[in-house]
């Protein structure tokens, strides 16, 4: 895997492809790109096996297939010309090689969650454009004598830690809490998971990867060289090229680990609470992660509201050391033996993902999300703990709220040893956790939709005074375009409101690889890495 790879084009290709680039504009897109995909593969593709129009029957079951966001698959959204599902890599060089030469814009999906949906939608200048939908590439290769795994982009987090277990018991992958994740997309955002205050990111673990690149070429590490291979581990999805496949690194994990789930109201002392686990959440032993899901549930009163916070844990190890842990970190939450669960790391992966008790490992292999809802999502990153009279006001903006939900996930332990410029992943030391905010509905009238999303935005103009500023942080795989887009594929002054948000300095390095790699910004969406001004190159490094 060490040399890069192209497809050749003949004389007698290209002589056809330039016959194709003339008749885009007289036969339909899909067409097109379908006789151009078979002139640059190795393998003759029939149309009905990898290729989906608007007028196929199974196009709205393949468009809906990964997608989790609802909001993003309404009518009044714009639609792919074509899905092409590759069945070898070298399709995925020809899908590029063709988009580039016909002038279609790509979408790339590998699992379908990214909050915005910018991997199945576009919004950009109104231009036609086709989804390549890698769910099709799925290969996971394990080598447990040398700890490390080869899996393609399609995919999902769940089918690697199953394919895992199935080879070793004390050995796993840290990253992912949704198991329906397609690895491709998770990494190029960090991927973080439960394991990470011990390990680190999923990105921090990556030990090679293929990528197709503006070309066509399919390059491993090596020929893809160290700038680029940082970019990709955490700058964000989209921006650099058609990841293919990741060699990740294999951690070991115990053969027996242990859970707990406890819930805790307001009137159960749950502000006094939360309020300690923030002092204690980043200091806790590496061994150990626990989150806080809040929720708003039924109050005593009839017809009465209150907010509700689970502290949801995995701890590598067992019962009994970690009660001795919890009784002297966080004694308020009462943790007793009977709310402890031991278990094995696959069973841990399923407790965490939310699946009943007793479900088979198998499962995983479904590759299925359990959370399909119109939704609204934030991030923010917490750097010092929120005083109680913040926590009050906002528990007061949540119960007004139908279905609101917020995580806060703890950072910590590795997460702080390792240098922001490690990857393009810059949230590390100092950070106590990070918050996720969600706000569900279940119908699709632009009336729910306003109202939901001016909640939220309310709620995190709130929540300014509280969380990091200068720049006031925010994870790239919780996409968020209120923080800013170029409907024309973003330049570089649009890009740096939220590039420096997702990246923090990161961003301009991550800008300088993106103009080296893709001058011409073929690979856009509406928060891709752009590209630096042609005034800018040569002297580009100097300037930022």
């Amino acid at each position: 895997m060490g040399s890069p790879t192209s497809s050749t084009l003949t004389l007698h290709t290209i002589l056809l492809l330039t016959t194709l680039i003339s008749s885009t504009f007289s036969q339909p897109i899909h067409e097109t790109f379908y006789q151009c995909i078979n002139l640059n593969s190795e393998l003759s593709i029939p149309f009905s096996t990898a290729f989906s129009t608007p007028t196929n029957a199974s196009f709205n079951s393949i468009l809906q297939s990964s997608a989790q966001n609802l909001r993003c698959l309404v009518s009044s959204v714009p639609k792919p010309q074509l899905i092409f599902t590759p069945l070898v890599e070298n399709h995925v060089q020809a899908a590029v090689i063709c988009a580039r030469e016909l002038g279609i814009q790509l979408r790339v999906r590998s699992g379908g969650h990214d909050y915005e949906g910018l991997s199945y939608i576009s919004t950009t200048d109104g231009q036609p454009f086709v989804i390549v939908d890698l769910s099709k590439l799925r290969s996971i290769t394990i080598d447990i004598q040398d700890s490390s795994a080869w899996a393609q982009a399609g995919a999902t987090v769940g089918e690697l830690s199953y394919r895992i277990s199935q080879k070793s018991k004390i050995h796993g992958f840290p990253a992912g809490l949704c198991p329906s994740l397609g690895i491709g997309g998770h990494i190029t955002g960090g991927a973080y998971g439960p394991m990470m205050r011990k390990f680190g990111l999923g990105a921090d673990n990556v030990i090679d990867a293929r990528i197709v690149d503006v070309s066509g070429r399919i390059l491993d590490r090596e020929s893809m060289g160290e700038d680029l291979f940082w970019a990709i581990k955490g700058g964000g999805g989209g921006s650099f090229g058609i990841i293919l496949s990741w060699k990740v690194r294999l951690v070991p994990v115990p053969g027996i680990v242990t859970v707990f789930t406890v819930p805790k109201t307001l009137e159960q002392n749950g502000t006094t609470i939360l309020g300690k686990w923030q002092h204690i959440a980043d200091k806790l032993d590496e061994d150990l992660f626990v989150r806080v899901i809040i929720q708003v549930v039924p109050g005593a009163q009839k017809g009465g509201k209150t907010v509700q916070t689970l502290y949801n844990a995995l701890f590598l190890g067992r019962a009994g050391r970690l009660l001795g842990l919890m009784e002297q970190s966080l004694p308020e939450l009462g943790l007793a033996r009977k709310d402890c669960i031991e278990m094995s790391w696959i069973e841990s992966v399923l407790y965490i993902a939310g699946f009943p008790a007793k479900t088979p490992p198998e499962i995983l292999l479904q590759g299925k999300s359990l959370f399909k809802n119109y939704f609204k999502a934030k991030s923010d990153f917490v750097r010092s703990p929120i005083p109680e009279s913040g926590l009050e006001g906002l528990w007061k903006r949540l119960v007004e709220e139908d279905s609101p939900l917020m995580i806060f996930n703890p950072y910590g332990g590795m997460m702080s040893k390792i240098s922001e410029s490690e990857t393009p992943f810059p949230h590390r030391k100092g950070v106590i956790y990070k918050i996720q905010y969600l706000t569900l509905w279940n119908d699709d009238t632009p009336e729910s939709e306003a109202k939901h999303v001016e909640w939220i935005r309310g709620l995190y103009n709130y929540m300014a005074a509280y969380v990091s500023m200068l720049p006031r942080e925010a994870y790239v795989n919780y996409r968020d375009l209120d923080l800013g887009h170029n409907k024309n594929g973003s330049s570089f002054i649009e890009a740096s409101s939220w590039g420096t948000r997702y990246f923090k300095d990161n961003f301009f390095r991550l800008v300088r690889v993106k103009t080296k790699v893709d001058p011409d910004n073929f690979f856009r969406h509406e928060q891709s890495i752009p590209t630096l001004p042609l005034m800018e190159r040569g002297t580009g490094e100097g300037r930022l």
